[in-house]
């Protein structure tokens, strides 16, 4: 057996193209350095730190928009549409959750608005028809597949081979348009998409968030991609990232705007010359300029730091921070934005170093701080209505992995990542007696007004006395809405951001809000709970490469100790976890663990 020593000392000698210190979205945003300072004596001012630097995005997505591959991007989505072609859009961890977000919310839109769109078509002689069958045009290819969706697949998105694999599998053909989403720029496995894109005459367009000089200049595998000319690049950089190297904070509230636009204009295009305007502006379709997405993002911006909202958020988080200290636990209840919220939650436990969601059937891990249940659907269904489609879990066995060059552990004993796996993840309404037996529990209904009260009226969240024989109910309730109106809901507590959500094909402004609520509040709660030192998330879980890389650098600026010391100590941390974790117990985070080591022993 491999032991800690030889493990840190490979990495160190052969992986050092996972060295990303250099790269901008690793790096430590100005405003927020003393964050976790702020927030343990204001939570407000923590808060208004946070979203100080999402207001860094209005300024630069002017440059963003206008970039030639911006145009090319939407003229060649409105192509492939036209001609019967096919939309992959790729991606691991944040990205690839925002791929199948895409996919997702337009399949929604087909099943909620086709018979509309063909009504409308049948009653006008403008234009030719384009095809109707454009529901399955959008694919989503995650690393890991769906099951990734839930947990992040340990090591999957340092192979690029897997990635060209996953998206043969996925049918890419050619004529086909592959956007490949990587926050960094770096990730090997949406490398391998876009190789196989083109490899196959796909239209590839790469999409990422540091500056394109600098990955150039630093990273050989991004170099490649950057200057290959049939690949189109869009360089959606920001800055850094509000909590060091949390790309799923800004970089993929960025890549959801800039892709979602390209999408809705493409759609826009196609459907412009044969539909009336009235049908069109029913449908949210407006011209799908790129200032007024500029412009609408800047107001919900502002409206969500209002001093109203500010003062809901503050609340939010002292509310969560107040169950998780008691060792409770919260419960989300949602349906049309049951992935946003999915997504959030699960991104979590990576990032802060929380325990993951837990499989039905398993009594042994540590159950989950955060959970997400849909209230009209058993779970099955529940995952194929949130999806919009049936799971796309990975069936791989020995042979492939052996096929695709991976690690002799992964040959040995490869994960389980199919749709059986996936439904052990009980996200109906089943009744789950661990949810609500806790030391304290919360459920907390999320979306609009409208689909709040209709989650909260639902049977098995509806706020009944307890009956004997019944699973006890949860020790509070509350609701997170947002948008214009905030009507009044039975609940304990109601937090409401109000904004506009302007109407769009995608309920683009929809998702944004959300995001942009949860991803604020989750962090302040999680800084507040002492998992962020300063701006550095030194609670995280190094399950790849450029994570035990982004550890490495936290203990060595936290410790002041070598980069190559911190290497060795992290890999023993990381063992020492899992053994805690086999043996069932809730693990601590190896970067903390590590730095508590040195730091102990003076190092």
């Amino acid at each position: 057996m491999t032991t800690a020593a030889e493990k840190a000392r490979e990495f160190l000698e052969q992986q050092k193209a996972f060295r990303l210190g250099t790269l901008l979205t690793e790096s430590s945003h100005p405003k927020t350095r003393n964050l976790s300072q702020t927030m343990a004596s204001d939570v407000s001012a923590g808060i208004r730190l946070l979203q100080s630097v999402d207001e860094d995005v209005p300024a630069v997505l002017e440059r963003i928009f206008a970039q030639d591959s911006y145009a090319r991007l939407v003229a060649t989505l409105r192509d492939a549409l036209r001609d019967g072609k096919r939309i992959f859009f790729t991606g691991c961890g944040a990205t690839g959750r925002l791929a199948i977000l895409l996919e997702a919310a337009w399949r929604r839109f087909w099943r909620e608005n086709a018979g509309q769109v063909l009504r409308a078509r049948s009653g006008t002689s403008v234009g030719q028809a384009p095809p109707y069958d454009l529901e399955d045009r959008c694919i989503s290819v995650m690393a890991g597949g769906d099951f990734a969706l839930i947990k992040a697949v340990e090591g999957f998105e340092d192979f690029p081979d897997f990635g060209r694999y996953q998206l043969t599998e996925a049918g890419v053909r050619e004529g086909d348009v592959v956007v490949g989403i990587t926050e960094g720029g770096e990730t090997p496995f949406v490398i391998g998409t876009a190789w196989q894109g083109l490899d196959v005459g796909a239209h590839v367009f790469f999409v990422y968030n540091n500056p394109t000089d600098e990955l150039r200049r630093h990273v050989q595998r991004s170099r490649e991609v950057i200057e290959e000319p049939r690949i189109g690049k869009l360089d959606l950089t920001t800055g850094p990232m509000a909590i060091t190297g949390s790309t799923r904070m800004q970089a993929t509230t960025v890549e959801l705007l800039v892709v979602g636009a390209a999408l809705e204009a493409a759609l826009a295009e196609v459907l412009r010359d044969t539909l009336p305007e009235s049908t069109l502006t029913k449908l949210g379709l407006r011209e799908c300029r790129p200032e007024e997405y500029r412009r609408m993002f800047a107001t919900l911006l502002e409206q969500l730091e209002q001093p109203a909202a500010l003062e809901a958020m503050t609340r939010l988080t002292q509310f969560e921070e107040e169950i998780y200290r008691k060792h409770g636990l919260v419960t989300y209840a949602a349906d049309g934005v049951l992935l946003d919220v999915l997504t959030d939650t699960t991104e979590r436990s990576p990032t802060f170093m929380v325990p993951p969601f837990r499989r039905q059937g398993d009594t042994e891990s540590p159950v989950s701080w955060a959970f997400v249940k849909n209230p009209f659907h058993a779970s099955e269904p529940a995952w194929r209505e949130m999806l919009q489609r049936e799971p796309r879990g990975l069936s791989w066995g020995p042979h492939i992995y052996e096929k695709l060059r991976a690690p002799a552990s992964i040959q040995t004993n490869p994960p389980k990542l199919d749709n059986e796996e996936i439904y052990r993840f009980r996200i109906g309404n089943e009744r789950d007696p661990s949810r609500t037996e806790a030391a304290d529990s919360a459920l907390v209904v999320m979306g609009t007004s409208d689909e709040a009260r209709r989650v909260g009226l639902a049977p098995p969240f509806r706020r009944n006395p307890e009956k004997v024989g019944q699973t006890p109910p949860y020790k509070v309730r509350a609701a997170i809405t947002v948008g214009p109106e905030a009507s009044p809901l039975d609940v304990d507590e109601q937090f409401h951001f109000s904004c506009d959500l302007p109407a769009s094909p995608l309920r683009l402004w929809e998702h944004l809000a959300v995001k942009l609520v949860l991803n604020t509040v989750s962090t302040a709660t999680m800084v507040r709970l002492g998992r962020v030192i300063g701006n550095a998330m030194v609670w995280l879980s190094p399950s790849n490469k450029k994570l035990i890389d982004r550890g490495s650098r936290l203990i060595s600026q936290v410790t002041g100790c070598s980069y190559e010391r911190a290497c060795e100590v992290l890999h023993e941390a990381m063992e020492e976890v899992a053994r805690r974790s086999r043996a069932g117990q809730e693990p601590p985070s190896p970067v903390a663990l590590a730095i508590e080591k040195i730091s102990g022993n003076n190092v």
